[in-house]
């Protein structure tokens, strides 16, 4: 088990999509697909819809709040972000996608050492109280 701070409370479960580059929700994530299109971003052409998105913050303006709000509105967000930081972002877009539409995603926050720790493709359960447990592929 790894211990995080939830930002935003909630369960969840997914595979792991793991960067260490900050990622702009703002012409960086598709609302539609899911698919990140910043063509500079380590995760281009991947998809994180009903993934565990593990970056370790938003990069850029407010704006990653909207595009990341519309993308749970629409059905296509990553199941669950975590952070290596207190991300107001993503922080943000779910408690309003709470506020308008019951519909949050658990926004964890890990230290540095534990964030490192995660692969891409890792199975990782979220808990309510912002532990995770993670798995590695068989």
């Amino acid at each position: 088990m790894i211990e995080g701070k939830a930002l935003v409370a909630g369960e969840a479960k997914g595979l792991a999509l793991v960067t260490n580059e900050p990622l702009s929700f703002w012409g960086g994530y598709d609302q539609w697909t899911g698919e990140i299109i910043d063509r500079r971003h380590p995760l281009s052409g991947e998809n994180a819809k009903g993934k565990v998105l593990v970056v370790p913050a938003s990069r850029g303006s407010s704006t990653t709040t909207a595009v990341l709000l519309e993308a749970i509105r629409n059905g296509n967000a990553p199941a669950a972000i975590v952070v290596s930081c207190v991300d107001r972002f993503f922080a943000l877009a779910s408690i309003v996608a709470d506020e308008m539409y019951g519909r949050p995603i658990p926004i964890i926050a890990l230290s540095e050492e534990d964030f490192a720790g995660l692969q891409t493709g890792e199975q990782v359960e979220i808990f309510g109280d912002g532990r995770l447990s993670v798995e590695s592929p068989t």
